[in-house]
């Protein structure tokens, strides 16, 4: 009778059958996705045709240049003011109401369309007529809007 198998003794690749394994995915790879290699290749062909390539390569040959250049810039003055605005605003739309929002750049749209109308014309208003325009209440209703914004605006620089 034969002695049973008690180790299973694994063979360690050698350092050339690793690099063939890998070669051998590598083809595999490569022919599953041909299509998809051909279009990287003319991706980089058209690449190198503009001088992309090699403005790349420079770009990270003188990485640490271009760093430091890139920090000096961003930490100027008006680039810090710039940043600090942006983020205010944001925080400010944050705060708006999207339906509000878009109700009155509805309505600045439409008073753009009517002013430019009323610029086609050489109409002048008189005092009595613009009095006389309060009374409608589509202007009425601007007026009220921009009294209250205005009255809004001023507690805001109050504070």
């Amino acid at each position: 009778m034969a002695v049973p198998i008690t180790k299973i003794k694994k063979q360690p690749f050698t350092e050339e059958q690793l690099k063939e394994q890998k070669l051998a995915n590598l083809q595999q790879l490569l022919s599953d996705n041909e299509e998809t290699v051909n279009q990287v290749f003319s991706i980089m062909a058209e690449l190198n045709d503009i001088g992309a390539l090699e403005a790349a390569m420079k770009l990270l040959e003188a990485k640490e240049d271009v760093a430091h250049i890139a920090l000096e810039q961003l930490t100027r003055k008006p680039v810090t003011n710039m940043i600090n605005n942006v983020m205010g605003v944001a925080g400010a739309l944050t705060e708006l109401n999207p339906e509000t929002t878009a109700k009155l750049v509805e309505g600045l749209n439409a008073g753009v369309e009517e002013a430019n109308k009323a610029l086609e014309t050489e109409e002048k208003i008189s005092a009595f007529k613009l009095v006389k325009m309060l009374n409608d209440p589509d202007v009425n209703r601007a007026v009220q809007f921009g009294v209250h914004f205005l009255k809004g605006l001023g507690k805001g620089l109050k504070e």
